[in-house]
């Protein structure tokens, strides 16, 4: 999921409503806006805000990015969650609280702008791991860089957090505060729901969820703050994701063969059981020899065949899309089986998988060392699609390891969620494309994303359309030097344009 940088303000121009005055504005703080001439004068106003307020805004989302917060490590969790915490409360959110839980804390805020409509805003502040030495520049400095690729002018933030998602919220937050400053008061309430454990594949988010539900409940939709755009300047406009279920597995000497206590010299396997064989030999009996096709009996039982309107969304992404530009952007020679990018793309869309994340024993490092392990493990990662539950994949996965003799394989934990779905025809997506197509971005709409978020939280369990939205451009999400566009020249939109585009979709949405 790349955002703008947002620096200190030039309060003076905060107001100037006419075009004229948005273009001085513009120039005097090196902003490159190509937001529509919207007709209200509310919008004017607060574009015009934006544009005078920008380099405050990059400072701040620079600010949060330079707040750690990686929830794996618990690196920097709670000093970023009272952060976010501070955000909402200066964002003008009457309620602003830490929501505690056994692991980290969430964040809860209501801006209450005494309007009819109500818009959820699902919120993570928690990043992944890094590793310093593989990045250009410090992962946790925020800087603002040039980047020729987006143009002359082109600059981005390089940093953790960068496009997924902290950039973008931030962005999202100083949208508001742009709102708040020129007319008053927001055309929707707004309801900040917050974690800092989805990298950690949200274990407390329905706790949090359950804490606020009757109010949630009554809302009129969720947006997640994105920067929707690929490089080529089109959007993409999710309509649900993928459920996951995470599992670690372990084989250990026993009564079943192999040492109990440590590893042994490698001249004993002659007489003695591997514990890591014994792993192999347990993770092969998952799937038919290609590694692709699941046999876990029962895991494929309830999924759903793809809805006559998620055909139709199909067929248009054919129209969109490229196979091959697909298979070179991932530094691929063919899809599984050698089939067409069609097969390939139904494939990732509609059905369920089981993949090896990881799997460690022994020794790994330089040079030989002859041993025979005692132990080894596995991390594997199953991907879910309607109408799959993840509270059925480990025990699913339990039977199966029983029944084909591996009674020993022990699963040390696990984690997951269901996937979501929205309505392509709920007012929240119309909105979504409209304020697309305000800025004359062409929006692609995918029945769902193949990676996964706890959203059916809203859309299953509240009854909640959720849109994942948002202008402009980044990339390296989970990768070395994640970056967020602040300035480009076209088709990417800069950071002006996506608080801009926020705005906008509040407005849409209100009417």
């Amino acid at each position: 999921m790349e955002r703008r940088k947002f620096l200190r303000d030039s309060a003076a121009a905060a107001v100037l409503g006419s075009l004229a005055g948005e273009k001085l504005i513009a120039e005097a703080v090196g902003a490159t806006s190509s937001a529509p001439n919207q007709g209200s004068s509310e919008r004017k106003a607060v574009h015009a805000h934006i544009d005078a307020n920008l380099p405050r805004h990059i400072e701040k989302i620079q600010e949060y990015l330079r707040q750690p917060s990686i929830s794996a490590e618990g690196t920097g969790i709670k000093e970023c969650a009272e952060m976010t915490r501070r955000y909402l409360a200066e964002a003008g959110c009457k309620e602003a609280e830490l929501i505690p839980s056994k692991g980290h804390p969430g964040v809860w805020g209501y801006l209450d702008a005494g309007t009819k409509k109500t818009l959820v805003v699902y919120w993570m502040y928690d990043v992944q791991p890094v590793n310093p030495a593989e990045w250009k520049t410090p992962p946790f400095a925020a800087q603002l860089v040039p980047e020729p690729r987006w143009g002359a002018q082109g600059r981005i933030i390089r940093a953790r957090g960068a496009i997924n998602t902290k950039g973008p919220e931030r962005a999202f937050l100083n949208a508001v505060e742009s709102i708040r400053a020129a007319n008053g008061r927001l055309p929707v309430n707004l309801m900040f729901l917050c974690e800092g454990e989805e990298e950690m594949s949200s274990p407390h988010m329905p706790d949090f969820v359950a804490k606020y539900r009757d109010r949630l409940s009554k809302a009129d939709g969720v947006i997640f703050p994105m920067c929707s755009q690929d490089p080529d300047g089109r959007a993409t406009l999710f309509l649900g994701n993928k459920g996951i279920v995470y599992v670690e597995l372990e084989s250990h000497g026993g009564p079943q063969g192999g040492p109990t206590k440590a590893e042994i010299h490698s001249s004993l396997k002659a007489a003695v059981d591997s514990p890591v064989w014994r792993l192999v030999q347990a993770l092969a009996s998952f799937t038919d020899a290609t590694g692709n096709k699941i046999r876990i009996a029962g895991l494929a039982d309830n999924i759903r065949k793809p809805t006559a309107r998620e055909e139709e969304l199909v067929e248009a992404l054919l129209k969109e899309l490229d196979g091959p530009a697909q298979m070179k952007l991932y530094g691929l020679e063919r899809w599984i089986d050698g089939v067409d990018y069609r097969t390939s793309l139904r494939r990732l869309l509609f059905e369920t998988t089981c993949n090896i994340d990881g799997m460690w024993a022994g020794y790994t490092g330089p040079g030989g060392k002859t041993i025979l392990p005692h132990k080894a493990n596995a991390k594997l990662d199953f991907r879910l699609v309607p109408n799959q539950k993840a509270a059925d994949v480990v025990p699913l996965l339990r039977k199966h390891l029983d029944a084909h003799g591996f009674s020993d394989i022990k699963i040390n934990w696990s984690n997951g969620y269901d996937p979501s779905q929205t309505d392509p025809d709920s007012a929240l997506v119309k909105a979504a494309q409209a304020t697309y197509a305000d800025y004359g971005v062409k929006a692609v709409t995918w029945p769902r994303i193949a990676g996964s978020a706890p959203f059916y939280l809203f859309t299953r369990e509240l009854k909640l359309p959720l849109v994942i939205f948002g202008l402009g451009h980044g990339s390296g999400a989970h990768s070395v030097d994640e970056y967020l566009v602040i300035d480009a020249d076209g088709p990417i939109k800069g950071l002006a344009d996506v608080e801009k585009g926020y705005a906008d979709f509040l407005f849409n949405f209100a009417r």
